[in-house]
């Protein structure tokens, strides 16, 4: 299995802004990351991944391994190949959920002919979709339906069934999982917390999430998806539980004498 990680930007949630782009993937670039990029910030509407924006996303990021999570405004198939298109420029999978591809909890609605457009587009484009976790019925059933696809685990999401335990999740979707979200909760609701926090998912689930995806070995990206505290210390608590509590490979390495406090959006 060969893993690498990067850092979604919701962290920087609530301290974003139009200028600030370049700084966190800066001070991702010093951690050793690479960034999973959304496509809208506070107060903006506008889709990052708009043409006029795809030079900056290119220079900010150039060097850095990149995902693109998709819009969550019900995209069309012009704006969805738009995104598709940065994606490709920035050699990107691009992570979405079910309602992205117009597919809803009721199998028996699911638009297919939109899901099938979008999938061709991304096989145009040479774009790995990663779909994430919504019922589990549904994500099996998008992977029966188009061979390209693959799955991207959001623990947090498993950890929340209350009809299925998370042990399923692992056997249903390890086998095509390219991309991962790394994040934990309480058992309440989706919290985006650090993964390993106090009083949230079991280490038994993350060893056998690990264990499962080692056998398949694929490619993996893993994203740490997490809301605000201060990024920096979202950041080390993550990777200290991941990589020093329960020995995930392939830590990223920070360039020499970097300061995690130097993240100040100006």
């Amino acid at each position: 299995m060969n893993i690498r990680y990067v850092v979604s930007t919701m962290v920087f949630w609530w301290r974003e802004h139009n200028l600030s782009f370049e700084q966190e993937c800066g001070f991702l670039r010093s951690l050793g990351f690479g960034v999973e990029i959304w496509p809208t910030i506070k107060g903006h509407e506008e889709c990052r991944f708009n043409r006029r924006n795809w030079a900056r996303l290119q220079l900010a990021t150039e060097g850095m391994l990149v995902s693109l999570h998709s819009r969550q405004d019900g995209p069309t198939l012009a704006e969805w190949d738009e995104q598709l298109q940065c994606a490709k420029l920035l050699s990107a999978p691009m992570v979405t959920d079910l309602a992205g591809l117009c597919v809803s909890d009721q199998l028996s609605i699911a638009d297919w002919g939109f899901a099938a457009e979008v999938v061709k587009m991304a096989e145009i484009h040479g774009v790995k979709l990663c779909v994430e976790n919504g019922r589990l019925p549904q994500l099996i059933e998008v992977g029966r339906r188009f061979e390209s696809i693959w799955y991207c685990f959001d623990t947090g999401h498993a950890y929340l069934d209350q009809e299925r335990p998370f042990s399923e999740y692992v056997e249903k979707l390890a086998p095509r999982t390219a991309y991962l979200h790394l994040t934990d909760n309480y058992g309440r609701w989706d919290d985006h917390e650090p993964p390993g926090v106090r009083g949230g998912m079991p280490r038994k689930n993350w060893d056998l999430l690990l264990g499962a995806l080692d056998k398949v070995d694929h490619e993996l990206i893993g994203s740490l998806e997490m809301i605000p505290c201060l990024p920096g210390t979202m950041i080390r608590q993550g990777s200290k539980f991941l990589f020093d509590v329960i020995g995930w490979p392939n830590r990223p390495v920070p360039q020499p004498g970097v300061d995690e406090t130097s993240y100040r959006p100006t």
